[in-house]
């Protein structure tokens, strides 16, 4: 048994098939089909089960699985953990919500990057159940995502604390399929959920729901009149969108929406990690609250309801 092998198993394992396997790690098939020849000899007991479609893991193969799993991702620590001593930088991947990415990262990424620019760093969007899974999956160091998280695989932390606002054009919905027209992000967005929320409260059922990739795609169709978005304040009154939305407050009780930074409990804090941090932790130094400007009610509480 040695990584190559443990790499083999994981990807039939995640993949359920010997060819997309061999696409993930770019290699024939024939590589794949004898090193897992060779480990269940080794073993002595079958790990997947052929299947007239794919291939599934045995209840040994599952535990091996298991074992690949947290074997590759402690080498892949040792490599950072080594390049951060040897003074080479290092690798760093995070997660982030769009909406952060669009307003809260850029100020940060720029200390980092000016502060460490030999670490080789990505950033991976995405909803906050899919960055949960690929934190839990090990694919990425951290992520930002939205609300409680309670795991106990994940540490989390606490970095802002957004106030999430009703947004329409501001020259307001005008016609009643438009009020009761939902923009948002795909499923597993953690502002689509407190937004459906927000629309049932209201009593603006039935309604209906459009689901966009982007930011950029959201808030052009919430101008053009097609429908309304739930987002945090800061994306809207701030450049390039300040002047061409109204951000009507939400109820009390579903406005406040803390983002934290989660990350394995398991995991080791890199040199990388740890300056990261301290960039995110100095770029909300000034406070996260949110801008104070003068709104409009919402509407959004069934016994005002005017909007």
């Amino acid at each position: 048994m040695d990584l190559a092998g443990l790499r083999v198993v994981k990807a039939v394992a995640d993949t359920g098939s010997v060819s997309r396997a061999a696409e993930t790690l770019n290699c024939v098939q024939s590589n794949v089909t004898a090193r897992l020849k060779r480990l269940e000899e080794d073993l002595g007991v079958p790990l997947f089960l052929r299947l007239s479609r794919g291939m599934a893991p045995t209840p040994a193969g599952r535990v091996l699985a298991d074992y690949a799993d947290r074997v590759l991702r402690l080498v892949a620590q040792a490599r950072d953990a080594v390049a951060d001593a040897a003074g080479r930088g290092g690798r760093l991947a995070v997660g982030t919500m769009e909406t952060t990415a669009a307003v809260r990262l850029p100020p940060i990424l720029a200390r980092f990057h000016a502060e460490n620019p030999d670490v080789e760093l990505t950033i991976v969007p995405g909803p906050t159940e899919t960055m949960l899974g690929e934190v839990l999956a090990g694919r990425i160091d951290g992520a930002f995502v939205s609300g409680a998280v309670e795991h106990p695989e994940l540490v989390s932390q606490p970095v802002f604390d957004e106030e999430l606002v009703l947004v329409e054009p501001v020259c307001g919905i005008t016609s009643e399929s438009g009020r009761n027209t939902l923009l948002a992000f795909r499923r597993g967005c953690a502002y689509r959920a407190r937004a459906e929320t927000a629309m049932r409260e209201a009593g603006r059922v039935p309604y209906r729901l459009m689901e966009f990739g982007s930011l950029e795609a959201i808030l052009g169709c919430v101008g053009a009149g097609m429908g309304v978005t739930v987002l945090p304040r800061a994306v809207v009154e701030r450049e390039p969108w300040r002047g061409l939305f109204t951000a009507r407050p939400l109820p009390p009780e579903l406005a406040r929406m803390p983002t934290r930074f989660v990350r394995r409990a398991d995991s080791v804090e890199t040199v990388a990690l740890r300056a990261f941090l301290e960039a995110v932790a100095a770029g909300n130094s000034g406070g996260g609250a949110a801008s104070q400007a003068p709104t409009q009610p919402a509407g959004l509480i069934p016994s005002r309801a005017a909007c």
